[in-house]
């Protein structure tokens, strides 16, 4: 059931809903540096609905980068799964809204995430799931962060999507330059090397974006490495 927010909401809302939760500044930039992919994932690409959470043809999302989530509430916020009032009293002890998602107290939220590492094999396993059953229309869209990729469990789902031809799943790597190893390449390579179609874009750059998340990639499931340039908002 959607929830009734009394307005439309837009991207230039973002901020001001974000700044409504306060007490952990210290993963501020992790949430910043994902609003624009979660706005362009929720706005323009994924086919989901907070009054269609049911519906098993209906695209997933899962947030595995889910330390700092404020962005991500902010955006189911602005598109009615959530009310607005619940931010004010996000990681109270009676919110709903705790400092990593929780997917059996938070309409819209498909994982519980915080652990890194954790939401990329979900993802896979999701898609292999969809496929078996018939379902080929479904999305499944994952996002996680560069320092993220360090974990050993994304290598094993990495190799074994690219060599199953998931065409369904999307990876989406926000790359803020955090990672403790880095990749012979770069990340996209990393992809590639693999059997995935793999593209580098603007983070910031919304046409960029919906540009990489809707091009054709047949038989291969899809890399978007979203770059948050140095220096500025993280």
């Amino acid at each position: 059931m959607r929830v009734d927010t009394g307005e439309k909401r837009g991207f230039a809302d973002l901020p001001a809903l974000i700044r409504r939760m306060t007490g952990d500044e210290k993963h501020s930039a992790a949430a910043n540096s994902t609003m624009d992919v979660l706005w362009v994932l929720y706005d323009r690409v994924l086919d989901i609905a907070p009054d269609r959470m049911a519906d098993q043809d209906r695209d997933r999302f899962y947030l595995s980068k889910g330390h700092g989530p404020m962005a991500y509430y902010a955006v189911l916020a602005a598109k009615g799964f959530i009310r607005e009032s619940i931010l004010d009293k996000w990681a109270a002890f009676d919110s709903p809204l705790g400092q990593h998602p929780d997917r059996v107290l938070v309409p819209g939220v498909e994982i519980s995430s915080g652990s890194l590492g954790h939401g990329l094999p979900l993802a896979v396993g999701t898609a292999l799931g969809l496929r078996a059953t018939g379902r080929d229309q479904p999305r499944v869209v994952v996002l996680v962060g560069d320092a993220e990729l360090d974990e050993g469990s994304n290598h094993e789902a990495i190799a074994l999507a690219g060599r199953l031809g998931l065409e369904r799943l999307t990876v989406v790597v926000v790359n803020n330059f955090s990672g403790t190893h880095g990749w012979p390449d770069g990340i996209a390579a990393r992809f590639a090397v693999e059997g995935w179609a793999a593209r580098t874009v603007d983070g910031r750059d919304h046409e960029d974006l919906y540009a990489a998340f809707t091009a054709p990639h047949p038989g291969r499931p899809l890399a978007v490495e979203a770059l948050i340039k140095p220096g500025g908002s993280q």
